[in-house]
């Protein structure tokens, strides 16, 4: 019967993806800081609304929901862990707003078009992120030894960030971007919004849709490091399906209110490095020491507060910054 809750959030995402799309963005135009703050707003109240639903549906157990494991969750359960959640996914979202500042200044995208390439891109990364998700409560259902491999992974991940430059990015070297220039030739021009069109009758791409299949594949290394990362919180598929779903509805209204400051972030990465390590410690003692939700979220929120405060409070890197978007709007 559960499934029809899912229908309901399926329905309801949809919908607000074609509000934002097809009513508030019908026309394309350059998104501004306040416009930005605005929506980002919107979003995470949405997300935060959701979690009080999340109190009530499992609460009462509506449908069945919460009720297939051992001990069913409660209202209260569930809601801390919805809301930790997406705390965390939130957290490690800010990492792909660097990426995608760094995808359009190398491409040279228009600010009226960086939108439309989010928008797309962000509903593939929900499809991508749904299948994964899907893919890991089976793995951890079936071999319940893949929670060490995922925190390993977690502390891998971590290692590998603080040694990777973020401004060495090489998009022709992306696999789909090469794939692509295999089998259609490539526009050396933009085409308004249009990713597709037609050079001397037959079929071409355009620069934009280089920039969208480099975005989706930078998400799916984002999603290597996200997705192991709530099963450290729970492994309810509803609860980790929905938790990133809102956080990564405002990640475009976010990138749009953050890409003027970018480079005063010189402390998140640290925060997030320290994020996955500690998430990945909790999955490996996981079968041996079981450290309360409630713990950890007081451990994220800690440690990113202090990164971004610390970022604030001190002067960003003189060189290798993240640039502003070009024409990106004060």
């Amino acid at each position: 019967m559960t499934v029809w809750l899912w229908v309901g959030f399926l329905v309801l995402i949809l919908g607000l993806l074609a509000l934002d799309l097809g009513v508030m963005h019908r026309r394309p135009h350059v998104i501004r800081t306040r416009e930005a703050l605005m929506w980002t707003v919107f979003w995470i109240f949405l997300g935060l609304l959701f979690n009080v639903a999340v109190y009530f549906i499992y609460e009462h157990h509506w449908l069945g929901i919460g009720t297939a494991i051992r001990e069913p969750l409660s209202g209260k359960d569930a809601a801390l862990k919805y809301f930790t959640g997406y705390v965390v996914e939130k957290s490690l979202s800010l990492d792909n707003i660097f990426v995608f500042a760094l995808i359009f200044n190398y491409f040279g995208v228009p600010p009226i078009y960086q939108h439309r390439v989010l928008f797309w891109g962000i509903l593939g990364a929900l499809i991508l992120r749904g299948i994964m998700i899907a893919l890991g409560v089976a793995l951890i259902q079936r071999f319940s030894w893949i929670i060490y491999v995922f925190g390993a992974l977690l502390i891998l991940t971590a290692v590998k960030m603080l040694m990777t430059r973020e401004d060495k990015l090489e998009p022709d070297r992306n696999p789909l971007v090469r794939l692509a220039r295999r089998f259609y030739p490539v526009t050396s021009d933009f085409e308004g919004q249009k990713f597709f069109t037609r050079v001397d009758g037959a079929r071409a791409i355009t620069p934009l849709f280089l920039v969208l299949l480099v975005v989706e594949s930078s998400d799916v290394m984002f999603a290597v490091d996200s997705i192991p990362a709530i099963f450290a919180i729970t492994t309810d598929p509803f609860i980790v399906f929905t938790s990133n779903v809102f956080a990564i509805l405002g990640l475009r209204a976010l990138y749009f209110a953050l890409a003027s400051i970018l480079d005063r972030f010189r402390y998140l990465k640290v925060s997030l490095m320290l994020v996955l390590v500690y998430v990945g410690v909790k999955m490996i003692l996981s079968g041996h020491y079981h450290i309360p939700t409630g713990i950890s979220l007081a451990v994220i929120a800690g440690v990113l507060t202090t990164g971004i405060v610390s970022s604030l409070l001190f002067a960003p890197h003189p060189a290798g910054s993240v640039r502003r978007p070009a024409g990106q709007p004060e």
